[in-house]
């Protein structure tokens, strides 16, 4: 099936898919924050650069879109046209994300990857969240700095 936009078009429209703050990324560190962790955003000294470090309790999580990560679900799929292109870019994400959770194991952090499709449920979420970070830390009332 050949593409309904011209090349010229589909190349911009894929330039200006960004690598962060796109919207399954962003529920997730709304409901974290809203549930009282606190985390650092894309830590550059870290495999992978994870979307949310929670240095305290030695976890990380990595927010994937299923298309550029290639889940198993309907949106995982792979592109009819140029699929020698496409097929090695994505086959490339996944080595990649792979490598990257083995590098992050082995120093001991614990991985949490949340699909894009995942982002949709907000309660089966916020119990993801939960089992993955555990309780969150309660701060006695006066001792909060000002």
């Amino acid at each position: 099936m050949a593409d309904k936009i011209s090349p010229e078009r589909r190349s911009e429209n894929m330039r200006r898919i960004r690598s962060r703050d796109m919207k399954p990324e962003m529920v997730v560190r709304r409901l974290a924050h809203g549930m009282g962790y606190r985390y650092r955003l894309h830590r550059r000294d870290l495999p992978g650069k994870p979307d949310l470090v929670f240095g305290p309790r030695r976890a990380v999580i990595f927010v994937h879109g299923c298309f550029w990560h290639q889940h198993d679900c309907r949106d995982g799929h792979s592109p009819k046209s140029n699929g020698g292109y496409w097929g090695e870019k994505l086959r490339r994400n996944v080595e990649r994300d792979a490598e990257a959770r083995a590098r992050l194991q082995a120093d001991g952090w614990r991985v949490l990857v949340i699909w894009e499709c995942e982002t949709r449920d907000a309660e089966a979420l916020r119990a993801m969240l939960a089992d993955f970070l555990g309780p969150v830390a309660l701060i006695p009332a006066g001792t909060a700095p000002d």
